[in-house]
């Protein structure tokens, strides 16, 4: 058991038989009351957001989770990943990558969390390198501002790049936001 004062971003606990990805953490104390601490946290069954309060003393059942570094492989109606150290393939649910699905591409090494042996969720990395397929042409002169113009990248994203990068070029994109960060080099 922890303490709910414990829970912070990334932490993943149990409550009620289901397991919770805490995404943002908040400590409200109001005068001569005892302190509630309230949780945004994602619920790693349903993959549904919600927020959750405790009382300052509350205790919840920390998820003992196994974390494990496999590459993705491909995907059709599942996803396949392989383990980086037995070379063993292992089959997900399309539900557990929903959310990154767009950010995949083959030969990306992804973090694996699960409960014996139970995959639960995976995390990619923060920025992710992407090679340029297709991209618009600029027009001269047009660059008052901060222009930018559309690329297509090898994994199908279509991300907002500056008017210098052509096709072929290596741009790093941000996976929390999914916007273009700089030139690879």
């Amino acid at each position: 058991m922890i303490s709910v004062t414990d829970l912070r971003s990334g932490k993943v606990f149990e409550d009620g038989g289901e397991y919770f990805l805490v995404l943002s953490y908040e400590h409200i104390k109001i005068a001569r009351g005892s302190g509630t601490i309230k949780v945004k946290v994602k619920s790693l069954t349903s993959g549904a957001t919600v927020e959750k309060s405790f009382t300052t003393g509350a205790k919840v059942e920390e998820a003992i989770l196994n974390r494990k570094k496999v590459q993705y492989l491909y995907s059709d109606s599942k996803v396949y990943v392989m383990d980086m150290e037995t070379y063993e393939q292992t089959v997900l649910d399309k539900r557990l990558v929903s959310e990154v699905a767009k950010f995949l591409k083959e030969g990306l090494e992804i973090e694996l969390f699960s409960v014996e042996d139970k995959p639960l969720y995976i995390q990619i990395p923060k920025i992710v390198d992407y090679k340029v397929s297709q991209t618009g042409g600029s027009s001269r002169g047009n660059t008052v501002g901060a222009s930018q113009k559309d690329a297509l990248l090898e994994n199908g994203l279509t991300v907002k790049v500056p008017l210098f990068i052509k096709s072929g070029e290596v741009v790093r994109v941000d996976t929390r936001t999914g916007e273009y960060v700089e030139r690879a080099k």
